[in-house]
């Protein structure tokens, strides 16, 4: 394992894991953007544990990098659907924040190696 993929896992994961932390404490600048897309507040606690378990799958991954990897591809395919939900909403202002959070995820994806 590289210093760098050791290095951005453990930021990835930090990331996921304040957005997730955010979303469970009902942060006002996370959960106003939520409800102003449209998103129901019965997905809000089912997308904070996706998040959080995305960031342990990223942590676990350093010991078993299987699961570095399905973890990954699942923030992933997280991170996409949320860039999604802010288009549909037409923020196209927003659309940098599942960017910025799915960046170090796609790093460490492709650090793997």
């Amino acid at each position: 394992m590289s210093t760098a993929h050791l290095i951005v896992s453990i930021v990835g994961a930090a990331m996921a894991g304040f957005s997730a932390f955010s979303v469970f404490t009902h942060a006002k600048w996370v959960v106003e953007p939520l409800a102003g897309y449209g998103v129901p507040r019965s997905w809000w606690p089912w997308l904070g544990t996706a998040k959080a378990a995305g960031a342990a799958g990223l942590i676990a991954g350093l010991v078993v990098p299987a699961i570095g990897v399905a973890a990954g591809i699942g923030l992933v395919l997280y991170f996409t659907g949320a860039l999604i939900t802010v288009a549909r909403a037409k923020s196209y202002a927003h659309l940098a924040f599942p960017l910025m959070y799915v960046a170090p995820v796609v790093a460490s994806l492709a650090l793997a190696s």
